[in-house]
């Protein structure tokens, strides 16, 4: 079908009306997506603990954790034999590294891993999964219509601005995650297919899921001027509370990359996850109905069906159960996704950023002669969090007031937002999607010219045609070896292929037309070993600081001694010249 269309806008559309049409299916099949990932979830869960009493001790909430992330594993590792990317940090990857170009599976490979999981029990959310599900669309469609690199990222822009809009329902909050979150930039070019696409995605949302917000709140209460104080409060804690995600996560996750078998991973993360849900049922899935109570200033849903049921109306256990379930949803969705899970992080977020809110407003009612409202607080908290979790204040102020119809409360979002994310960058720099993309040099930003160059990999940029010769060689064999070659640079590399150094033209012209030298030196009398080498994994922005510093017109790239070629600085400005042109391109 796609090649048909394909064949009909080359004769009869422009290239503009072919994407806004690209863009309105993209929409459709993402919505689509997005509903039966939300579908398959929620049927699940209500086929697994439908039954529970909500005063017993339920443990099965024990083994169904371990149960749905094994699923996920089995379908990763023996169905598909592939791996299934953690969705936006993927996403980001995919644009970053492998020029926008998503292997086929990820269609649907995520719905079905991210039911597993989150069905079961996995402490993470939906929206990361859905996005790379949008994303893998769209990167399909691209790569059957043949498009060039520009339009291939922005297809991948519309699909996630798609899928964030139909899962959330909210088609502002999509396109501004698209802009602020994937990097996608604003142009004309892309304006138009972006409202398209995130439309059509609600629109197919609402005819299979109804059009009610996500998390609507029955009444919001009106902005009060004289509680701006303590939205900058609230802003401040929900920043630290971020920090600590952000860092604990990180923790847990080289704890569990460290294991080395998925079994093993799974064992250990599945019994730690299972035994946080048996002791606090709340950390259960997504968190949808905890979220709910929370906005409403409720408590009850973290006692049910717990053993701490018979405690829900003493306040200074809620105290205590609250500030617990802050830290221990940290943990339960960092070894959701140790263990071997797939899901996203949009979801413990709001969780998190709820409760945050309603844990702060409640230590004021209590403890001060003040009074604010426990919904209001509870509502920009989300905001909070998400602001410092993703650090994506924008995203987080237009997604809160749409998923929550909190669109009078606009001033406190922003407010909140922007303290949290101030917060939150004092301690740490990068978000928990992009640390690691940031770590490695790979993470694409607005900056276009700093976005080329890690675009740019050192392994597609190696040039071999330099002439080799072995140390023990003399200046004879180098000059025979000289008239055989083009270059005027020669590695010097033993027959294991151990690099020792370098021998260029310039070093030996005085004494290469003088036939009695040739066996008075050899090769390694002659070499020497260059400041600055590459090595094949390393950022092209660390090469070029390389080319500044040493001069170097060619630097010889060695991975653990062994020599694999030369990056030339001309190849690479060659290269970046002709990807800034192909990114600039509309």
């Amino acid at each position: 079908m796609i090649k048909r269309l394909r064949k009909y806008s080359l004769r009869n559309l422009t290239k503009k009306q072919t994407t806004y049409i690209i863009s309105i299916v993209i929409g459709f099949f993402v919505g689509l997506a997005a509903t039966i990932i939300k579908k398959a979830v929620h049927f699940t869960q209500w086929l697994l603990t439908s039954e529970f009493a909500s005063n017993y001790e339920n443990y099965l909430y024990f083994f169904y954790p371990m149960i749905g992330i094994f699923l996920a594993l089995v379908y990763m590792n023996f169905i598909v034999r592939k791996k299934v990317g953690h969705g936006i940090p993927a996403v980001l990857y995919a644009i970053s590294k492998q020029h926008g170009l998503i292997p086929k599976h990820n269609m649907f490979s995520s719905i079905f891993t991210a039911s597993f999981t989150v069905g079961f029990g996995g402490s993470v959310g939906l929206e990361g999964p859905t996005v790379y599900t949008g994303a893998a669309i769209g990167s399909y469609f691209g790569q059957v219509l043949k498009i060039n690199y520009r339009q291939l990222i922005f297809y991948l822009g519309f699909a996630s601005a798609a899928a964030m809009a139909a899962i959330f329902k909210a088609p502002i909050a999509g396109i501004v995650f698209a802009l602020e979150v994937i990097m996608l930039d604003l142009t004309m070019a892309a304006l138009i297919p972006l409202l398209l696409a995130s439309v059509t995605a609600v629109i197919t949302s609402y005819a299979f899921m109804g059009q009610g917000a996500i998390y609507a709140v029955d009444h919001v209460e009106p902005f009060i001027f004289t509680d701006i104080g303590w939205f900058v409060l609230l802003g401040i804690f929900t920043g630290l509370v971020s920090t600590y995600f952000t860092i604990a996560y990180i923790k847990i996750e080289q704890i569990f990359s460290g294991m080395k078998n998925w079994y093993i991973r799974l064992l250990i993360g599945g019994s730690i996850l299972g035994g946080l849900i048996f002791l606090f049922p709340s950390l259960y899935g997504e968190g949808y109905d905890a979220i709910n109570t929370a906005l409403h200033g409720e408590t009850h849903n973290l006692f049910e069906k717990s053993i701490f049921f018979d405690y829900k109306d003493n306040i200074w256990v809620v105290f205590v159960m609250i500030g617990i379930i802050l830290i221990t949803k940290v943990i339960a969705t960092s070894v959701t996704f140790g263990a071997g899970g797939v899901g996203g992080i949009f979801a413990p977020s709001l969780f998190l950023g709820t409760y945050s809110g309603l844990l702060f407003s409640k230590f004021v009612n209590h403890f001060t002669n003040f009074h604010i409202s426990e919904k209001t607080f509870a509502l920009v908290g989300m905001a909070g969090i998400i602001s410092g979790n993703l650090h994506a204040p924008l995203t987080a102020v237009f997604l809160i007031a749409e998923i929550t119809t909190g669109y009078e409360l606009f001033v406190p979002l922003m407010l909140t937002s922007a303290v949290s994310y101030a917060t939150t960058r004092v301690f740490v720099s990068n978000s928990v999607y992009t640390y690691q993309l940031a770590k490695r040099g790979e993470l694409v930003t607005h900056d276009k010219d700093k976005a080329v160059m890690r675009m740019l990999s050192v392994k597609d940029l190696i040039e071999k045609n330099f002439k080799s010769i072995e140390p023990n060689a003399s200046l004879g064999d180098l000059v025979d070896l000289v008239s055989e070659s083009q270059r005027n640079v020669f590695p010097v590399v033993d027959e294991d292929n151990e690099f020792h150094g370098v021998i260029t033209l310039d070093e030996i012209r005085h004494i290469m037309f003088k036939p009695e030298m040739y066996d008075k030196y050899t090769v390694e009398d002659l070499m020497f070993v260059p400041m600055h080498k590459v090595d094949p994994e390393e950022s092209m922005e660390e090469v070029a600081k390389k080319f500044t510093k040493s001069g170097y017109y060619n630097i010889p790239v060695v991975k653990n001694g062994k020599y694999w070629g030369f990056v030339s600085r001309a190849t690479v400005f060659s290269a970046y010249r002709q990807l800034l042109k192909d990114f600039s391109d509309d």
